[in-house]
């Protein structure tokens, strides 16, 4: 569960009823899903889930860019396209709903106009790999985000997770954990190194 501090924080980023973009950053497997929905549950109806992985490319696409053995990596996503949907949210008008899309890990491909967001919901939590990046368009996330928590675990329990979630969505374990070798883990030493540009650690225990 979330810790006191971290709750008292949340109440605090929402207590004006602005808007507020709160941005959960971490490895893959690092549980930033979890957390969300835990936020969720603290905040009943004043927050809403948008994430970043609505923004992967198609597999045709990946397929068409020689890129599909990478997906999840950086430049398997339209980041401009998520930095656009930020400013959108961060603008968003009176009776105005903006539609973001979601990643359905079912059909491995990201579904347009999935998550609605009202205008008179105060927090939108978007979680993602890549919100710290300084290159490319990702730097532009972060002067969009009031705040940014990475989030952090044991890394063998990630790797764990990460395999298992292979498996469940079709991979056979051998296949898994080299796809957790080969591409989560080079990605999780690059957004490791972003974590300096987070507004504090939020470590499972």
């Amino acid at each position: 569960m979330i810790e006191d501090r971290f709750l008292a924080r949340l109440e605090q980023l929402v207590a004006d009823g602005q808007r507020r973009i709160l941005g959960l950053v971490g490895a893959p497997g690092a549980g930033k899903s979890t957390l969300a929905e835990q936020i969720l549950e603290a905040l009943p109806g004043r927050a809403v889930v948008v994430p970043m992985d609505g923004y992967h490319l198609a597999n045709v696409e990946l397929e068409r860019l020689g890129r599909a053995s990478r997906k999840g990596a950086e430049d398997t996503f339209d980041s401009a396209g998520y930095v656009a949907l930020l400013n959108r949210l961060r603008a968003q008008r009176h009776g105005e709903t903006v539609y973001a899309p979601a990643f359905r890990r079912e059909i491995e491909e990201p579904v347009a106009g999935a998550i609605p967001v009202s205008p008179d919901v105060p927090l939108v939590i978007t979680e993602g790999n890549y919100l710290l990046l300084e290159h490319g368009h990702w730097g532009a996330v972060r002067p969009l985000l009031d705040e940014a928590w990475y989030v952090d675990v044991d890394p063998e329990l990630r790797r764990q997770r990460l395999v298992a979630r292979h498996v469940r969505f079709g991979r056979d374990e051998a296949a898994a954990r080299k796809w957790v070798q080969q591409t989560d883990e080079p990605n999780a030493v690059l957004i490791d190194a972003t974590r300096g540009r987070a507004d504090l650690i939020f470590r499972w225990s």
